[in-house]
Parts: structure tokens; C-alpha cells; sequence
């Protein structure tokens, strides 16, 4: 058939990451498992920060934003593809498609500028202790946080705009869970070289420039961490940034070894798992990584663990 306009394709079939009948009860109940573990991990930060006067601080103010981002993350595309396994359905409407695309691009475009954000806070802590309440006021903070949002939601429309614009065939079949917008392009029926030349120019603009003021930021915190005398200062000035280090080497790394690895691999369906690590088990593990290296924390879970025991 010949092509037709994104508007009047009714739905895409997200063809996920097997057709084996047998395997859906299982990965149903792994990635409800882990959607669940996400959540309540990610949920229990933020109410762990809020709990505690003594977190009310901009390095938790960030994190209980990140955690709330990391929900939302992963709530575009996990329930839809739960649903799917459930009902052996593959189909997302068009409605439905071009949701995931711009709340997707919003979520992962939030991560990336609140771990800059996360890193200038730490780069101000580490470099300029003494005017760090100055600079890191309550104002300042929200207004990070504030603008980051507004970033994100420019990305998001940038996508969602490019992605209305194409044109496909009938029976439009996604070899991914959620619909991917780079899965879009080479789908798509009409001539896509000058979106793929946005895309990757929106990428390089909205996480290369992020990913360079955290390089930047952790480039002054060594170089000041290296001129402390004390090895115990050294440690404990590390250790004050390493859980987000991780987050960071976590996000960007997962992030780039599968769009990297998507212009190398000719599988479509390794590249959807590969999408995993990015998109499902990332937000996961950022609950256990601050909560399990950070003695405050910790301190604070106990207490009211021991005060609902």
C-alpha cells in the first residue's frame, strides 16, 4: 500500500521483544517486578527528604526531583508494555505513539539536566565551600529546577513536532517495546534526512552541552579534591559526590552504548533489550545507589521504619 499520513494510521504495533506465548507470563512478571521496585524505591526518597528537616537541603532538594523524574521516566513506557504482555496485544494508537515520544524525550532531557544540575551543586559544595549557602539559596535552587523543566519541555515538542510531521506505510510494526523516535524515522515511508539531521542535532544540543558542564564541574572537584593535604578530607570530600558520579556514568552510559550500538547492530529486537538497561533498570537502581551510599539516609529510613514497626 502506498504511504499515509501519520494522522490517519489508527495504530503501530510495537512488536516488543519476543513472540514466544510462554515467555510473556515471565517477562510480565520481571518488569512488573522492577516497575514496582522503581516506584516505591523512587517515592521512598522523596518522602525520606521530606521526612527529615535536616535533608532539606539543595543537594536532596535535586534528588527528590530526580527521583521524581525517574518516575515518570519510567511510567511512558513501562504500564503500556505490561498491558501489552497481558492482553497479547502489540498495538499503540497514534495518539497513544506520539505521547511516548514527547514525554520520553521530556523525562530523559529532566535526567540529564538535573544530574548537571546535581553536579554544579557539588562543584559549588566542594570549590567554594564557604559561599555555598549564598550561592545555593532556596530561589536558586527552584529556579534550576524551573528552568530545567521548561528545557525539557522544549525538547519534548521538538520531538513531538518532527515525529506529526512524517509520513508512513499501513501496518506500521516497531521492532521496540515503546515507540523510539530514531525506530520512527527508520520507519517511516517519506524522506527522513533532514530529520535525522534535527535529531541529531537536538541530541548533541540538549545532552551534549549537559554532559560537558558535568565534565566540567567534576574536572574542578578533582583538581580541588587533589589539593587537600588530608587524606581523610580527600575521602570525605569524594565521597560526598560519588553516588552521583555513579548516576551519572550509569545514565550516560547506558544511554550512549545503545544509541551508539543501534548504528553498529543489525538486530533490531538486541537493541530493544539493550533499551532495558536505559530505560527501565536505570531509574531502578538510582533509589538504591543514594539511599545505600549515604549514611543520612539511611539513618532517616531507620527511623521511620522503626516508628511504623
Amino acid at each position: 500500500m502506498g504511504p499515509q499520513n501519520l494522522t490517519s494510521v489508527l495504530e503501530f504495533h510495537l512488536l516488543g521483544f519476543s513472540d514466544d506465548l510462554e515467555l510473556q507470563p515471565l517477562l510480565f512478571g520481571l518488569f512488573l517486578t522492577m516497575y514496582l521496585v522503581t516506584v516505591f524505591g523512587n517515592l521512598l526518597i522523596i518522602l525520606t527528604v521530606s521526612f527529615d528537616f535536616h535533608l532539606h537541603t539543595p543537594m536532596y532538594f535535586f534528588l527528590s526531583n530526580l527521583s521524581l523524574a525517574d518516575i515518570s521516566f519510567s511510567t511512558t513506557t513501562v504500564p503500556k508494555m505490561l498491558v501489552n504482555l497481558k492482553t497479547h496485544s502489540k498495538s499503540i494508537t497514534y495518539a497513544g505513539c506520539l505521547t511516548q515520544v514527547s514525554s520520553f524525550s521530556l523525562f530523559v532531557c529532566l535526567d540529564s539536566l538535573l544530574l548537571t544540575v546535581m553536579a554544579y551543586d557539588r562543584f559549588v559544595a566542594i570549590c567554594h565551600p564557604l559561599h555555598y549557602p549564598a550561592i545555593m539559596n532556596f530561589h536558586l535552587c527552584g529556579l534550576l529546577v524551573l528552568v530545567s523543566f521548561f528545557v525539557s519541555l522544549l525538547d519534548s515538542q521538538l520531538h513531538y513536532l518532527m515525529m506529526s510531521q512524517l509520513t508512513f506505510c499501513a501496518d506500521v510494526e516497531i521492532p521496540h517495546f515503546f515507540c523510539d523516535p530514531p525506530q520512527l524515522l527508520k520507519l517511516a515511508c517519506s524522506d527522513t534526512s533532514s530529520n535525522n539531521i534535527l535529531i541529531y542535532f537536538i541530541g548533541t544540543i540538549f545532552g551534549g552541552v549537559p554532559l560537558t558542564g558535568i565534565l566540567y564541574s567534576y574536572t574542578r572537584i578533582i583538581s580541588s579534591i587533589l589539593r587537600i593535604s588530608s587524606s581523610g578530607l580527600r575521602y570525605k570530600a569524594f565521597s560526598t559526590c560519588g553516588s552521583h558520579l555513579l548516576a551519572v556514568c550509569l545514565f550516560y552510559g547506558t544511554g550512549l552504548g545503545v544509541y551508539l550500538g543501534s548504528s553498529v547492530s543489525s538486530s533490531l529486537r538486541k537493541e530493544a533489550v539493550a533499551s532495558v538497561m536505559y530505560t527501565v533498570v536505570t531509574p531502578m537502581l538510582n533509589p538504591f545507589i543514594y539511599s545505600l551510599r549515604n549514611s543520612h539516609i539511611k539513618n532517616v529510613l531507620w527511623r521511620i521504619v522503626s516508628r511504623i514497626a
